[in-house]
């Protein structure tokens, strides 16, 4: 029940962005239109058009999202529309789960002609950020330590660490003809990451509901040796990117038919953190919209990799998926609503990885309210990641680890939490399958409600996740 009333509550945002919506555009169309032409297509957007809305959102990781978010676009004399020349976007947002969302965005293919521009600022405070090890299948996930009612019960926080993160990106990509274009980026990512802040969570809470003082997994890891002192408390690392990209999308938002693929290389600096934390990673993509019937029925499919090629990369870096362009607020690596959908958030965490995402998108229905075009969608999809790139994990080495920094912890119980040799199944695939619904008006802004469960109950409990958000994941 309480999922349902969320995807009410989701679908309703669109209100106030259509109350802003109505007021004439910078042509001075009119706003009544005789009932006769209730059928004729409306005119294009042009102008400047503004919308405030409430930040509402769920993500099963996360928790529910509370907030404000504004965008402004500037379609200018529409030529270009649906695209628009400049984009503006701000927003400040909380989770019931202890995670902020603080961010401005600026998007244009206008301001320096010829060329696309993106600036990403934001600050990323995540109180109960998912830690599930290393490797996928390789950590072992038990669902029932984190469940009060259950024996074994030991801390709804186990699973969990303490993630700020501060991000600078501005990327810009430039024509080389044929659909092909360049592309160069720079910014840092700032993290601090370290153990929950109990006193924080337990604050005002009846004894009988405080989460109890415990060492949960990330604890573990430092203590064992598996976490790295450089690497356990986060650092500073200014980055380089550059690639190429070769578009023949017919748009970028709601895309009914094309292709986009990407390669590009990325230089991570280390900077406060140890020089073995220099690295440079690869990443390749490529997106296929296939039109099936009109833009009704579309088949979408994306192959993905990210792979650590020099140095060696911290645990919280294997942990962000790169992008050329920043659509999303954050990209996590292995699980969750942009990755593998229904697989728990940063379920497989390793130095490369691969995933894959395909889906029919379904268009079911059109209608327009006043000059705003609007369409109901159905996605049905299934997604897939695997490690490519595992940690080496030697048993030997973390027994000897334990002894000296951990000596109260029982050996035996060591397989409840790692587990080694052919019996890891790090290689195996990690599968989820679902359905999506979408609400879209005027084919760039998109309300996505996906709903998804993994085939496997080591990637959560075999139990449904849903997510809603803006825009299509891929």
């Amino acid at each position: 029940m309480k999922k349902i009333l969320l995807l009410i509550l989701s679908i309703c945002i669109l209100t106030p962005y259509i109350a802003f919506a109505e007021n004439e555009d910078s042509q001075g169309f009119e706003r009544k239109k005789p009932k006769k032409e209730k059928k004729e297509k409306p005119a294009v957007r042009t102008g400047w058009t503004f919308g405030i809305l409430p930040s509402v959102a769920y993500d099963a990781d996360k928790g529910f999202q509370y907030g404000v978010l504004a965008n402004i676009y500037n379609f200018g004399d529409g030529s270009i529309y649906p695209e628009y020349f400049h984009s503006l976007y701000v927003e400040a947002a909380y989770t019931t789960k202890r995670s902020g969302l603080f961010r401005f965005a600026y998007d244009s293919k206008y301001l320096i002609p010829n060329h696309r521009l993106k600036i990403d600022l934001s600050y990323l405070p995540d109180a109960l950020c998912d830690f599930y090890g290393y490797n996928g299948y390789q950590t072992v996930y038990n669902a029932d330590w984190c469940k009060r009612k259950y024996d074994g019960y030991q801390s709804r926080a186990f699973y969990k660490s303490r993630r700020d993160l501060i991000r600078l990106a501005v990327d810009m990509d430039g024509s080389i003809g044929d659909n092909w274009y360049w592309n160069a980026g720079i910014g840092f990512l700032g993290y601090q990451i370290g153990r929950v802040n109990l006193d924080m969570l337990n604050r005002n809470k009846k004894p009988e509901n405080m989460l109890p003082d415990i060492d949960g997994l990330y604890e573990k890891y430092v203590k064992w040796g598996i976490l790295t002192p450089a690497e356990a408390n986060g650092g500073w690392h200014p980055y380089l990117r550059g690639g190429l990209t070769y578009d023949s999308r017919d748009r970028q938002q709601n895309t009914h038919k094309g292709m986009n693929a990407e390669i590009f290389w990325t230089y991570n600096a280390a900077f406060g953190a140890d020089k073995e934390y220099n690295n440079l990673m690869f990443n390749a993509s490529f997106r296929h919209f296939v039109p099936i019937y009109k833009d009704y029925i579309t088949f979408a499919y994306r192959l993905a990799t990210q792979l650590t090629v020099a140095g060696n990369s911290p645990f919280y870096l294997n942990n962000y998926y790169n992008n050329l362009f920043i659509q999303r607020v954050l990209y996590d690596g292995l699980g969750g609503a942009n990755t593998v959908r229904g697989v728990l958030r940063n379920r497989i965490t390793a130095p490369g990885y691969a995933f894959a995402n395909v889906e029919f998108r379904f268009t079911v229905a059109k209608f327009n309210i006043k000059k705003e075009q609007f369409a109901i969608g159905l996605n049905p999809f299934v997604d897939a990641g695997m490690v490519l790139q595992p940690y080496h994990l030697d048993r030997k080495t973390i027994e000897q680890n334990i002894a000296e920094n951990d000596p109260d912890f029982d050996l035996s119980e060591l397989e409840n939490y790692v587990v080694f040799g052919d019996e890891a199944q790090i290689y195996r695939p990690h599968l989820s399958c679902g359905l999506g619904l979408k609400v879209m008006m005027n084919d760039n802004f998109v309300l996505s409600v996906d709903w998804a469960v993994p085939f496997n109950k080591r990637d959560n409990d075999g139990m449904a996740n849903i997510y809603v958000k803006m825009g299509y994941m891929f």
